[in-house]
């Protein structure tokens, strides 16, 4: 595996993605504050001034990104006064205006999610994860998440019939249709859009970890070795972290020190830039040089 770089800013991502070139990342794989969410850790946004916040970050994410490249966002709407919030589907109109295309809805299920019970509703077992694109065509390797057939397959396909040997037109005249002895000495077959995933057991000290797992596949799906993925809402490092282990070159960036720190203190051989301290160790080839100084603006 050849050797990738790891940047680290700790600030406010609507003023560092500025320092960030145009279309030099591959994969943003991120999971923002939800509204009126992690009130402590990062002050919380009322879902009515949402997309107002997000929209500048977006505008920064779409410049920076390539155009073959894609965008993952991991977010879910609250529930507020008995019923469900629009502010999630707002955002997503909004982005479309912007100039994103909504190509895929993601569903996380969540298969350890906590027990609960609510007068009006069951417990959260899913979260969204939204995939946008700059244009229709964009890289996606999907034969690297391929899952195995399942054991439905040995009982099924043991026995066929004289219609499965042959194409089966769908019986409400869609037009699809399907050959059953295609199946035939498959393994391995393509997944669906919904992921069934653990959360995260141990928090490592933040209010919101999504499991390495979830990053992983996203980065396996759309990326290669030493192509750049970037987290504008890092957290614990998750992201960037399962990114420099799959030999992706990756940046993150961060508002609470402490958090930039803890990630700092789990990664070797990390370019890292601290707003307070402006520490850099190490070059950064995809920002821009005459806009460094503006990575040191404050939050």
């Amino acid at each position: 595996m050849s050797s990738s770089s790891t940047s680290v800013f700790c600030g406010d991502s609507k003023e560092i993605l500025k320092t960030i070139a145009d279309n030099a990342v591959d994969l943003i794989v991120t999971s923002p504050p939800y509204a009126d969410r992690r009130m402590q850790t990062y002050g919380g946004t009322k879902p009515e001034e949402y997309v107002e916040w997000f929209l500048p970050i977006g505008k920064e994410l779409l410049r920076v990104l390539k155009p073959t490249g894609t965008f993952i966002l991991n977010i879910k709407e609250k529930a507020e006064h008995g019923e469900r919030h629009t502010y999630v589907l707002e955002l997503i109109l909004a982005l479309r205006k912007q100039g994103w295309l909504w190509t895929e809805e993601f569903i996380w299920h969540k298969k350890n999610c906590y027990p609960g019970k609510w007068p009006n509703r069951f417990r959260d077992s899913w979260e969204r994860l939204l995939q946008f694109n700059k244009q229709r065509k964009f890289s996606m390797y999907q034969e690297e998440v391929k899952v195995p057939i399942g054991d439905w397959a040995k009982s099924r396909l043991s026995n066929l019939s004289a219609t499965d040997k042959e194409r089966d037109t769908s019986k409400v005249g869609s037009g699809f249709g399907k050959k059953i002895a295609n199946w035939l000495d498959k393994e391995t077959v393509f997944p669906t859009n919904v992921l069934h995933m653990s959360t995260e057991c141990g928090n490592k000290d933040h209010s919101a970890v999504f499991p390495e797992s979830l990053p992983e596949w996203f980065i396996k799906l759309f990326t290669t070795e030493n192509d750049t993925v970037l987290d504008p809402f890092m957290g614990s490092g998750t992201t960037i972290k399962v990114a420099k282990r799959m030999g992706r070159n990756s940046i993150g960036i961060e508002i609470v020190p402490e958090y930039c720190d803890r990630v700092q203190a789990e990664l070797s051989q990390t370019s890292f830039i601290h707003i307070e301290s402006s520490i850099q160790t190490l070059p950064l080839p995809l920002i821009s040089p005459n806009t460094m100084k503006d990575a040191h603006a404050g939050y």
